[in-house]
């Protein structure tokens, strides 16, 4: 009889414990959208008859075109923390089928260290290398990680063959370590060849995490992206609102960068236009629960540039409109945010600051919109609202400096995202 009800009581602990694993879904705690690599050949420079000749060109390192026979390791700040997790590489804007020799992940040491017992090799649907076609991205199988909320990962990538112009992510604000000839992805440190300041094919990192947990996607231009921010700090305000979350005591709440410097509304700029990326950069991303957008300052400048392409308010807002659409058919919850200030910027001129000064307007008086974080408000000078609050930009009058990014961060309104109390 006791043996009976030992084996029930097993019976009981282990269907409880599969039904809590069936409960449990992956959410990106970590993304970057993938963008072309476009080098234009610098234009030689006519010298007047009779002039010097110019001094010899400061030596620096080539520009990365392509990879061939070397590793990657790149560090990429968590949002959530989880127990299992993957990796998505991608070959977007290859134009030829990329070859994974190998890829790793673990837990970052330091600099380009990583920690040893938590290096684990992935495989691609059961293999260790892979091909993956030309606009297209492969998920790894998922290994057992304990990986750390608001914590650094490295992920290792060796590329065998000459891979073309990388599909990357060109602002990625911490360093990665590139390697001369060979697979290093499991090597515990290594020095490197050279470094840069970009991700290169990878997109995602995902973690399993309970049912109840959501992602929230942070979708922009450089401001967004945290263009001006510091190196290595996670210092972007989406950064920032992962680490105020998680300071909060929230672990069911990601958060995802999905900004891009130099991306616009009404047509392709750094990247391609928000509509062409949309479906990848945002509806695909796993768990999302809210979009947060905010971007058209580089279509109000653009329009101001010689030769630039005119926009309207009606023009951006349609285009608002079809995000909003098209995520609330995903019962995904929209958040427009405000855009920030950028009198002085080079770009500025009175009728773009007429389209932001609407733009603004109708982002805190629709009706479409599930909820609104004024970052105009929270960033903008009392004194000149059109400028940025001294002690929050650069100097460029356009971006934000490391407290103004904090400052847009702590200016969120966490019930928005059905944070209690916040």
């Amino acid at each position: 009889m006791n043996t009976r009800i030992l084996r029930i009581g097993a019976a009981a602990t282990l269907l409880a414990a599969n039904f809590a694993f069936a409960q449990e879904h992956w959410v990106a705690t970590w993304a970057a959208s993938p963008i072309a690599t476009n080098i234009p050949a610098a234009p030689a420079k006519p010298v007047a008859a009779g002039a010097p000749a110019a001094a010899p060109a400061k030596p620096g390192p080539a520009p990365l075109r392509s990879f061939n026979n070397q590793t990657i390791r790149m560090v990429a700040n968590t949002s959530i923390g989880g127990r299992s997790v993957r990796v998505e590489l991608a070959n977007t804007f290859g134009s030829d089928r990329l070859k994974i020799g190998s890829a790793h992940i673990a837990l970052r040491d330091h600099d380009s260290a990583i920690v040893p017992a938590s290096d684990r090799k992935l495989t691609f649907s059961g293999l260790a290398s892979t091909t993956i076609p030309v606009g297209a991205s492969m998920i790894s199988d998922p290994v057992d990680l304990a990986v750390p909320a608001v914590g650094d990962l490295v992920v290792s990538v060796y590329l065998p063959g000459d891979t073309g112009p990388p599909t990357q992510h060109a602002t990625g604000l911490h360093t990665t370590y590139i390697s001369s000839e060979g697979d290093f992805t499991g090597v515990p440190d290594f020095t490197p060849a050279r470094t840069s300041n970009s991700w290169y094919f990878l997109s995602g990192i995902h973690v399993l995490a309970p049912a109840d947990t959501g992602l929230i996607v942070a979708f922009g231009d450089s401001i967004t992206d945290g263009a001006t921010s510091t190196n290595n700090a996670n210092a972007a305000w989406p950064s920032m609102l992962a680490k105020r979350l998680h300071d909060a005591g929230v672990t069911n709440l990601a958060v995802v960068n999905q900004g891009i410097s130099g991306n616009r509304v009404l047509g392709d700029g750094a990247g391609v236009s928000v509509l062409a990326r949309f479906e990848r950069d945002v509806l695909a991303q796993p768990g999302i629960k809210y979009l947060v957008f905010m971007e058209a300052i580089n279509d109000i400048g653009g329009a101001a540039r010689a030769g630039g392409t005119p926009v309207t308010t009606e023009e951006i807002i349609a285009i608002y409109k079809q995000m909003i659409d098209r995520a609330h058919m995903r019962g995904i919850k929209v958040i427009g945010a405000t855009l920030t200030p950028y009198e002085g910027a080079g770009y500025y001129s009175e009728p773009g600051e007429g389209i932001r000064t609407a733009v603004n307007q109708w982002i805190r008086t629709t009706g479409m919109l599930d909820g609104m974080i004024d970052f105009d408000l929270a960033t903008r000078n009392p004194e000149n609202p059109k400028t940025f609050r001294p002690g929050y930009n650069i100097s460029d009058h356009l971006h934000p400096n490391d407290a103004g990014y904090k400052a847009m961060a702590e200016s969120i309104d966490l019930t928005l995202f059905g944070v209690k109390g916040r």
